[in-house]
């Protein structure tokens, strides 16, 4: 649920007003509501994700930049106000960030990132800037597959996962373009390439949740390094990082296309997988009705934001525009059931 709250929030923010036929202010009248939700419930913006101790962590990252969304959507001081607040607990004048462990190697701790460049823009703070260099730092030394694709974790050796895909990659692609180091935009392409090289099924037309080069990892098939089968939210991951990092490229670089060809692939793949009476995407995308697999909302509030976010920025075709308002219209039968239940 917590997952599905942040996401939701970023796509009512992000999307809603212009990818969708509804009245032009009803995604972000929603998405204000849910932000003044969240605040009500966590004034302060570490506590998300239920934590009682300061965190850095991804699901922080991903509210921010919702946050931050809203606030240039509706020019609000409350919500930059609230992530000013939640940097000036964890970034130091120095930039130190606090609880953040560089030699982790841990991809999922970059997705704060994107933020922090956001706001930095905005104010010129030199404390954000070095502790966005840190990150950066980070993605410099991070380990790498043979192919130099980058590992999920440190303590995963080897592996590629489809989430790390969203963590790690659109950082650098906005990174690349805000502070002018162009050459990055490649190894950003890499990234993606190498996971339709290596986790791509063309059976199902769907990604492997992860991929171990070494094979040594008991779940990876020794002739394949694949995992055993797929799953919704790390195709939902995978398919916002996708459609996020290729936002940042210059129109003329010549690594654009080659993303934008893999977004029309996983699109004309993943609506084959949506669920027509619904509009919802199962958690094991193939297996709709198996015994003990479920339509997943969070997944689906992803594959939303992948397809709208897609048809907006021209990477794809009005023809999805549908498929995309049928799970944002699903997203919201699933808020207001929630809202019945509450009461």
């Amino acid at each position: 649920m917590k997952e599905l709250f942040l996401i939701a929030t970023l796509l009512l923010t992000t999307l809603a007003p212009s990818c969708t036929k509804p009245d032009s202010n009803q995604g972000l009248d929603w998405a204000e509501k849910m932000a003044q939700s969240d605040i009500q419930r966590n004034p302060e913006a570490w506590m998300i994700d239920f934590r009682e101790t300061p965190k850095w962590e991804y699901t922080h990252g991903l509210m921010m930049t919702a946050h931050m969304a809203l606030y240039h959507e509706t020019g609000d001081e409350q919500y930059l106000d609230y992530v000013k607040g939640f940097a000036d607990k964890f970034i130091a004048e120095e930039g130190q960030i606090l609880t953040y462990k560089p030699t982790d190697f841990n991809i999922d701790r970059i997705n704060p990132g994107k933020f922090m460049i956001e706001l930095y823009q905005l104010t010129g703070d030199t404390g954000l800037r070095a502790g966005i260099e840190s990150l950066r730092t980070q993605m410099r030394h991070h380990p790498r597959t043979s192919e130099g694709g980058f590992w999920h974790k440190k303590v995963y050796p080897h592996q590629m996962w489809l989430d790390g895909l969203y963590m790690g990659a659109p950082f650098l692609a906005q990174y690349a373009r805000v502070f002018n180091e162009p050459e990055l935009f490649a190894d950003v392409a890499l990234q993606y390439t190498l996971v339709d090289k290596n986790m791509f099924d063309p059976e199902t037309g769907l990604y492997y949740h992860g991929w171990d080069e070494s094979r040594q990892q008991q779940w990876s098939d020794p002739e394949t390094g694949h995992s055993p089968g797929f799953w919704g939210r790390s195709l939902g991951w995978y398919a916002m990082g996708l459609v996020d990092a290729t936002s940042w490229f210059p129109e003329n670089h010549p690594d654009r296309q080659k993303l934008i060809d893999l977004i029309q692939k996983l699109a004309s793949h993943i609506i084959n997988y949506q669920t027509a009476e619904t509009g919802l995407w199962w958690q094991v995308p193939h297996q709709p009705g198996r015994e003990g697999n479920y339509e997943e909302a969070t997944a689906s509030v992803m594959l939303t934001y992948f397809l709208l976010k897609g048809v907006r920025l021209g990477f794809l075709s009005d023809d999805y525009l549908q498929q995309g308002i049928k799970g944002y219209e699903a997203f919201l039968n699933i808020l207001f059931a929630k809202m019945q239940t509450a009461r």
